[in-house]
């Protein structure tokens, strides 16, 4: 069953992405408060034993139990899917959560999986290692080699996954044209879409079927809550499969979280706005530093796939990779000499964090898995914050005047 929440007021798929933003989704309870309620509650009573059985069925549209739905997740879950444009939205308790979601709702032994090989360490690990022992078949490819995809898409397969903008390399994978080829193939596509967040990228608009969030990110913006989601135009599956997956294993977004990232829903806009503007005066800033040998950020003229990011995307993001001059020394060096920005693994927050990939989100892969992906003990990704550009770049600048 999909999430409960009752006919939203005034709501409407022609209003902006602000308006949606803000207004998406929203239900007022007979109290007519401004801002929107948390429903802290784990289940809600019946009027009759008749009714309980019924609802169970069913027979009987209303809320049962968080686990399965809640008013203020509904919010949530509404809001999110007219943002992107889609009839179906499922809230989970983490990003992770809505890629496995996605993935095992799809699979099952015998299937087969194709995924780009640039992947989140997470994401990498679902794909190669647990999705596997269940009798998955799972193929890794360069995501932006158009003739991989086709290679690998020559045999009937089930699922494809992919992110674009890659964690951290900021590969941008062809959508249109991958999403085409797999359809061929009878896969269902599924997207991470989190670097390029919902302001910049709309992937279902270029021929994903489905598209997954970590909320915990740019929707929240504020460091402060977890949370996920999956989105999908795919009704029969969202209400069949997945539902069936999400209600039985139990990854459920909590109320409160769900309320957190209502309210960073409000901001995210503007928040995401600024933060590409930032990024991309850093990224011009630290192609011209002398310790720095690479810089990947889809805004730069440099970028391996910048006319595709021009097609794909209305903005370029707000993360930023670039390479320090020497190896891993130099590149803790130039972290531990930092004084504003945090070094942290999360993104898409005001404040500006930084962290080193091979020794932390990608830890788990070989050397030789994690240079097949472009990722160096050298690599660093900033993902720029809130705080005035000049400042960033002057503690970035600093720092690299230190190594």
């Amino acid at each position: 069953m999909s999430n409960k929440t009752l006919t939203n007021e005034n709501q409407s798929t022609n209003w902006k992405t602000s308006t949606k933003l803000i207004r998406g989704g929203l239900n007022r309870s007979n109290f007519a408060e401004t801002s929107e309620g948390i429903c802290m509650s784990s289940g809600f009573v019946y009027e009759t034993a008749e009714q309980a059985q019924r609802a169970f069925k069913g027979e009987e549209d209303r809320f049962i139990y968080s686990r399965f739905s809640n008013p203020t997740i509904g919010i949530f879950e509404d809001r999110m899917a007219l943002l992107e444009g889609a009839q179906n939205c499922r809230a989970t308790a983490t990003g992770m959560a809505a890629v496995y979601g996605a993935l095992a709702a799809t699979l099952k032994a015998g299937d087969r999986l194709v995924a780009s090989r640039a992947l989140f360490g997470s994401c990498d690990y679902v794909c190669r290692e647990l999705l596997p022992r269940h009798g998955v078949e799972t193929v890794m490819v360069d995501g932006t080699d158009i003739s991989e995809w086709e290679v690998a898409l020559s045999k009937p397969t089930s699922a494809v996954f992919l992110e674009t903008p890659s964690n951290p390399q900021l590969d941008i994978i062809d959508l249109p044209t991958v999403s085409a080829i797999a359809h061929e193939s009878g896969a269902r596509v599924i997207v991470d879409n989190i670097i390029a967040t919902p302001i910049f990228q709309k992937p279902l608009t270029l021929g994903a079927d489905v598209v997954v969030y970590s909320s915990t990110k740019h929707i929240d913006g504020q460091g402060r809550a977890m949370g996920g989601c999956i989105i999908t135009n795919d009704s029969d599956w969202a209400d069949g499969q997945l539902n069936q997956f999400l209600r039985h294993t139990g990854p459920a977004m909590s109320p409160f979280n769900a309320w957190v990232h209502l309210k960073g829903m409000e901001t995210m806009k503007l928040r995401v706005e600024q933060h590409a503007k930032s990024a991309q005066l850093i990224a011009e800033f630290l192609e011209n530093e002398l310790n720095v040998t690479r810089v990947l950020f889809p805004g730069l003229d440099s970028h391996p796939q910048r006319a595709l990011a021009k097609k794909q995307m209305t903005g370029p993001g707000t993360v930023v990779s670039f390479d320090i001059a020497g190896g891993i020394s130099e590149a803790f060096k130039f972290l531990n000499k930092l004084d504003m920005i945090d070094i942290s693994n999360n993104l898409g927050d005001s404040k500006s964090l930084i962290t080193h990939p091979a020794t932390t989100t990608h830890q788990r892969l070989s050397p030789e898995s994690r240079l097949n992906v472009g990722i160096t003990d050298s690599m660093v990704r900033l993902s720029v914050g809130l705080e005035d550009a000049a400042d960033i770049m002057g503690d970035l600048g600093l720092a690299l005047k230190k190594i």
